[in-house]
């Protein structure tokens, strides 16, 4: 620690001067977690997301505050219950100066469904389109296969590429820096995996000029090094602010500091589904025999014996929700029924005993390390708190990239991820996280609790085709509601997203968490 303090001492000595070690047209970004690919349609990660938004565009996007908003859809309306319309914005080209049409929107449509062995596939954004069909250069119509309001909300997630150039272009080129061209309002220029892509200003991006010529898209992962990188004038502004240099941060005159609760449940997922999990093991070291998790009282007992709030006084320094739900607060609408799950460790051993299992179990946990605000911190703490109620719990944590890649093999039983209500609605997070796994709906595609519910399905099933906005909101919070009491997953938090920069910059905070350059601009 001392180390820690002296570096970013020396560190603050360099901020006086530092806007002008990088022209004022240039911006340097420290991001905290890299993106696994260039290809906009391979991995849903929030990473991969901010970086594709630079460089492609998508025919609704949300703003600052999850809110729609035209992009390359100038506007769109519903035919009939299952046909959509959306025309496009005239005069939109690519970076090679070609067109846009509406042929290279019904090509980006299909595109994800032809990425094999994504980890995070797309096609949970398009499983509900039947077809779609370019009337003219102009105008788009989708059909989808049941009346389906909330497709412009998934539409906001996926990228629209040139066919002329994707065609034939794979994964693997597109990382090579190969077919990487949208209408976003910037070029790439070069890139490096796990270091950093170089960004150029598209003059004719159709948004208006962008402020910057340049844009350095920096990935810093360790916590440390993104704050002296920031503090020495390495960069111009940085994510993620750690918790341990907030006190810093917000009182260093050089520095401007931004946060904004977003919209993303941090949880544990558990797995009650297969009958012997990996990594868990009975008290003495040997094979369990049975899986506890399958028994919604030991998985009701891990989740009181869970402090939250002590998570977020000692690990996030006040930047959590606590949340037993993952409904994030701002869709709750003041309804009944989210209230936060007691901490209660004599409690939660009550039901341990109660399931057969006085004496506990041994369990390994497992995190990333450089994905989220504290991941490994906060699954140390909870390792600790299960210690209490008889589980003996170890921690391995891992870069994300590694994470991300064996979680969705199934490799782990127990562990901390993340998912953002990236729709603006919640749908999507019972969908990938809750539903039962099935690749025909695009259903429980991330669900890595093997959890499976018929009455929770049938209830996002309604509130899927229900066209009345608090209608279906109310019923998929009833359908949260259930998967909270029978433990489908563990949540923690909902996270207060953090940014910093220099001062002469001005910061626009995002409840969706992407790191965008166009959030950046010259203070006025």
């Amino acid at each position: 620690m001392t180390v820690r303090r002296s570096l970013l001492a020396a560190a603050a000595f360099a901020v006086a001067g530092s806007l002008s070690a990088a022209s004022a047209a240039d911006l340097r970004l420290g991001v905290s977690s890299p993106a696994s690919s260039l290809d906009p349609h391979w991995q849903n990660l929030i990473p991969n997301l901010a970086l594709s938004s630079h460089i492609f565009d998508t025919l609704v996007k949300m703003d600052a505050d999850s809110q729609f908003v035209p992009s390359l859809a100038q506007s769109w309306k519903l035919v009939d219950d299952t046909t959509w319309e959306f025309k496009l914005r005239p005069g939109v080209t690519f970076h090679d100066g070609s067109p846009l049409t509406a042929e290279d929107v019904v090509y980006s449509l299909a595109r994800p469904a032809t990425i094999t062995k994504s980890p995070a596939p797309f096609t949970i954004y398009t499983r509900s389109i039947k077809e779609a069909k370019a009337i003219d250069a102009s105008t788009v119509r989708i059909v989808t296969n049941a009346p389906y309001p909330l497709l412009p909300n998934d539409l906001a997630q996926v990228f629209i590429v040139s066919q002329k150039i994707s065609t034939g272009v794979t994964t693997e080129d597109m990382n090579a820096g190969r077919g990487v061209v949208g209408t976003g309002p910037y070029k790439l220029t070069s890139y490096s995996a796990e270091d950093r892509a170089e960004l150029a200003r598209n003059d004719a991006y159709f948004g208006g000029k962008p402020a910057w010529d340049k844009v350095t898209y920096r990935y810093i992962t360790s916590d440390g090094s993104r704050t002296a990188a920031l503090l020495s004038g390495d960069v111009d502004a940085i994510d993620n602010v750690p918790s341990a240099d907030l006190p810093r941060v917000r009182g260093e005159a050089s520095l401007v500091f931004s946060q904004k609760p977003s919209l993303r449940v941090i949880y544990f997922y558990i797995d009650s589904g297969r009958d012997d999990p990996p990594f868990m093991q009975n008290k003495d070291g040997g094979p369990i025999g049975k899986n506890p998790f399958k028994d919604v009282r030991v998985r009701k007992a891990v989740s009181m014996a869970i402090n939250r709030e002590a998570i977020r006084d000692r690990i996030m320094e006040g930047l959590s929700f606590p949340s037993s739900h993952i409904v994030p607060p701002s869709l709750r609408a003041g309804e009944a029924g989210f209230d936060l799950m007691p901490f209660d460790p004599d409690a939660a051993k009550k039901l341990m005993a109660e399931a057969g299992w006085p004496d506990g179990f041994r369990l390994t946990l497992h995190s990333p390390n450089n994905r989220f605000p504290n991941d490994s911190k906060i699954t140390q703490a909870v390792a600790q708190m299960l210690s209490r109620i008889g589980i003996q719990a170890s921690v391995d944590a891992m870069p994300m990239s590694v994470y991300a890649t064996r979680g969705a093999k199934g490799e782990f039983s127990f562990g901390l991820i993340g998912w953002g209500a990236q729709t603006g609605e919640v749908s999507s997070t019972l969908r990938a996280i809750i539903a039962c796994e099935s690749k025909d709906r695009g259903w429980g595609l991330f669900n890595w609790s093997r959890y499976c519910n018929k009455e929770v399905d049938d209830l996002l099933g309604k509130g899927l085709v229900t066209m009345d906005d608090k209608a279906r909101n109310t019923i998929l919070n009833q359908a949260s509601k259930i998967a909270a009491n029978d433990g489908a997953v563990i949540p923690i938090h909902f996270q207060s997203t953090t940014w910093a920069a220099k001062k002469g910059i001005a910061i626009e905070p995002r409840s969706d968490e992407r790191t965008l350059a166009m959030s950046f601009k010259p203070a006025q």
